[in-house]
């Protein structure tokens, strides 16, 4: 059967990698672009019952389907390292563009797993608290905040990351690179997706939070960072 060849089974993991993409990813956008609209304009009684009952279902695919995404495309790099050697991936376009895209993708499922998740239970347990009769959790609205800066800026890095995805087969980035051009273009990457995580996850305010405060903002900044990136590729590595 060509499916239980090894070129079959690669096939099957990144279909498995696609399916469990789009549904992780649909869903992300189903949060920042209908949710949170939603609910900022619905009466609280509605509000309430639809983080108890609707938002723990949502959730679970979303994070589910974050951690296949990421299993099965490791499973892919690593494939792909094995064939071509740790060295002779890097100096290949293909290379690049799959461990840029990986990288985002990786901080991606950081974010849903040790930030939107845990945050969002202690929120869905204050709403439940409150629809039983109790006090709500003190810290509940904070961390709520927590999770959507986590949730807006995994929609920034969604934007790039799927360019780089797709750049990996199908747009050559650079011809041939040198050690130098490679070791400052990982430094540069690093710098940049680090700065943008850690607008994410520290403070609740300032002029770094204003493109995450709306919709708009996020997607702008995201296709933002997407030129960033293409420049770097463009005068680091063909430079």
């Amino acid at each position: 059967m060509a499916l239980m060849s090894t070129e079959g089974l690669l096939f099957l993991f990144r279909w498995i990698h696609f399916l469990a993409g789009i549904t992780w990813i649909g869903l992300l956008y189903y949060f920042n672009f209908v949710q949170t609209p939603f609910f900022a304009e619905t009466e609280p009684p509605i509000r309430s019952g639809a983080i108890q009952k609707l938002v723990p279902r949502a959730l679970w695919w979303f994070r589910w389907g974050a951690m296949v995404t990421f299993l099965s495309g490791l499973l892919i790099i690593l494939h792909r390292m094995g064939v071509l050697g740790v060295r002779g991936f890097f100096n290949t376009s293909y290379g690049w563009a799959i461990f840029l895209g990986g990288t985002l993708g990786t901080f991606m499922w950081a974010n849903v797993w040790f930030v939107i998740w845990p945050n969002q239970k202690v929120v869905i347990a204050s709403a439940t608290q409150v629809a039983q009769g109790g006090q709500a959790i003190p810290e509940a609205a904070a961390l709520g905040q927590r999770a959507g800066f986590a949730s807006r800026t995994n929609t920034l890095f969604s934007i790039p990351m799927l360019f780089y995805m797709g750049a990996a087969s199908h747009l050559s980035l650079f011809s041939s690179v040198t050690r130098g051009q490679k070791v400052t273009m990982a430094v540069l990457c690093a710098a940049i997706t680090l700065a943008v995580e850690l607008n994410a996850l520290c403070g609740t305010s300032g002029p770094t939070k204003k493109p995450l405060s709306t919709i708009k903002g996020t997607i702008h900044a995201g296709f933002i960072l997407t030129v960033v990136f293409y420049l770097l590729f463009e005068t680091v590595m063909r430079g």
